[in-house]
């Protein structure tokens, strides 16, 4: 074991974590896009030179788990030829990266010569010149219907210049250039930012007392996974799921399964992924990267939440992948192009809830599915700027999150790749930057799945164009199979989504939209909601009140679901003591 010292090893790993919130400030800051600027979708984090993750302070956990990955690919693309003042654009996702939408800035960071750390900043882009205005294709067969430019550890600077061939091979194929410019910049300030600051923790420290911190952590990182996963029994947990069907590419869905074995003895847990169907030929095959991340989230989801996520930790986590599967390594044209979501969604969920097998008291529910409206990546022509063309991601609603055994599933999860760490846009924001109308935005009372500690509710939402026609593109997942609870709560409810016309005629759509709509035309529906942990007859009885006073629940399916009676009315008294929410009843 690497010479301890805790003291140290705090302050450096703390001074680290900062580091990453630094680069994670300036790229929020400087980025232009509204998917990044607005709805925080990246993800910074710090690798070793020898491609260990070491530090992602805030990272969603879809990007960063597989940060390592990209970093490897940099060093053995380029082996022999990595110097200071390079920086590398990576988004390949046969290579190392989530999927093309992800543009990667990787930065190695060189301190008395010697490369010690790279730097990694991702974000995910509002266009990236796929054959359709959308970063999600889901009905591209390969890769090469998908359209996007793919940059495998390209390198973008050298000396600290940037190559003018690689931005005018950008600016001629995405959609609004200054846009994705502005995000470019902004990616490698980032990266750029980490590696300024790096070298004044090693100029302050020493090259030699980083390298013993390395160490350090990493083993402390270990030990720490270790005691977390001697708390849990043996046993072998064999859950599956299924991904919605998709039309005729995916009559049947996408049936998804996965063994987790825990041996606490030898403190290790076993991720197995090896039963799942082929490669499907649309866009939902996972990457090595995300199917990695999704399933080792589903086990940080459901353990002591004090363990460091980084390669320390990951020495107690085997997963194991199979080539050529739709959960597992892609096989080259394969598409990847909404890797990062829908099935990997599902494979956070097979695993956390899996947990609950064990005993009441672990694991998760399923935490809301589904990139519906709220979602939407929209695009068009802003009469306001002359007919200038606009894209963007919209991030305004969300999933509701699962319950645990100690706690209700939260509003703002989004996404159970993102866990809640994920801004959602302002209204009024997005209504300035774009040509959107917004009707309305609003949570459906009585939609949680019910539980000892329930979901949270599904989120609606209703928008559209203010004057010209505008695309609106989603691979909303969570129509057919909602979030399923466990240990006796109910499940979620699906997303719905409806499409109304001028005339008031009113069309539900697919979970997979592609549509135009018209001036006066407009989208309406709801994302799924989450679901329980628990029986719902488990609930404490002022949960339940508290539920129905701040219109979470209503009072019929609080009787219903939760077999708590009411008499009279129910009004809100008081609902701040010492800062928390409290719920009283008063019958009238």
């Amino acid at each position: 074991m690497t010479d301890f010292d805790p003291y140290m090893t705090a302050i450096i790993a703390n001074r680290i974590d900062g580091i990453v919130r630094e680069m994670t400030h300036t790229l929020l800051r400087a980025a232009r896009s509204a998917v990044i600027n607005s709805a925080r979708d990246f993800s910074c984090s710090i690798c070793t030179a020898d491609n260990h993750l070491l530090a992602a302070a805030e990272g969603l956990p879809i990007h960063i788990f597989g940060s390592h990955l990209q970093t490897r690919a940099m060093t053995e693309y380029h082996a022999g030829d990595i110097r200071e003042g390079d920086c590398y654009l990576h988004n390949d996702p046969y290579t190392g990266n989530t999927h093309p939408a992800d543009h990667t800035f990787l930065v190695p960071v060189f301190f008395e010569g010697e490369h010690l750390f790279t730097t990694v900043a991702k974000a995910h882009q509002a266009d990236i010149g796929n054959s359709k205005p959308t970063t999600y294709m889901a009905d591209a067969v390969d890769i090469y219907e998908e359209g996007a430019l793919i940059f495998p550890a390209v390198r973008v600077q050298r000396d600290f210049k940037t190559d003018e061939d690689v931005l005018r091979m950008c600016k001629s194929r995405i959609r609004v250039p200054s846009q994705w410019h502005g995000d470019f910049l902004a990616g490698i300030g980032s990266a750029r930012i980490g590696e300024r600051r790096l070298k004044e923790l090693c100029e302050k420290y020493g090259k030699d007392t980083i390298k013993t911190f390395i160490g350090a952590w990493f083993d402390y990182s270990e030990r720490r996974m270790m005691q977390a996963i001697r708390k849990l029994p043996a046993a072998v947990l064999t859950h599956s799921g299924a991904h919605d069907p998709f039309g005729d590419l995916l009559p049947n869905g996408i049936p998804l399964n996965v063994t987790t074995r825990i041996d606490p003895e030898a403190a290790r847990v076993t991720l197995d992924l090896t039963d799942n169907i082929d490669n499907v030929d649309c866009g939902f095959n996972e990457s090595e990267a995300t199917a990695t991340s999704a399933s080792v989230a589903g086990v940080f989801n459901s353990i002591d939440p004090t363990v460091p996520r980084n390669s320390g930790s990951f020495r107690r986590i085997e997963v194991i992948l199979r080539d050529g599967s739709v959960a597992g390594r892609p096989r080259f044209p394969h598409s990847c192009s909404v890797a990062t979501t829908n099935v990997a969604d599902r494979l956070i969920n097979i695993v956390q809830s899996s947990f609950a097998q064990i005993g009441d008291g672990f694991g998760l529910a399923e935490g809301g599915v589904g990139m519906g409206a709220g979602f939407a990546v929209v695009s068009g022509k802003d009469a306001r700027t002359d007919g200038a063309p606009y894209v963007n991601q919209m991030i305004i609603t969300s999933a509701g999150g699962p319950g645990s055994p100690s706690a209700d599933g939260w509003p703002t999860y989004a996404l159970p790749v993102i866990a809640a760490l994920m801004y959602r846009d302002s209204i009024e924001i997005d209504e300035l930057k774009h040509p959107i109308l917004f009707r309305s935005l609003r949570m459906q009372t009585g939609t949680a799945g019910a539980g000892r500690f329930r979901g949270a509710p599904a989120i609606e939402v209703a928008y559209g164009p203010r004057y010209d026609p505008m695309e609106v593109h989603w691979p909303c997942d969570g129509t057919h199979f909602p979030a399923r609870g466990v240990r006796g709560g109910k499940d979620g409810i699906c997303a719905r989504h409806f499409l109304v016309t001028t005339s008031g005629e009113r069309e539900e759509l697919p979970n997979i939209v592609a549509r135009k709509l018209m001036p006066g035309d407009y989208v309406e529906g709801n994302h799924a909601s989450g679901a329980g942990y628990g029986h719902p007859f488990e609930r404490d009885p002022v949960r339940v009140l508290r539920d129905v006073l701040e219109g979470y629940e209503d009072e019929t399916r609080a009787r219903e679901v939760y077999g708590v009676a009411f008499t009279g009315s129910l009004v809100a008294e008081d609902l701040a003591v010492d800062g928390e929410a409290t719920a009283r009843l008063r019958a009238t």
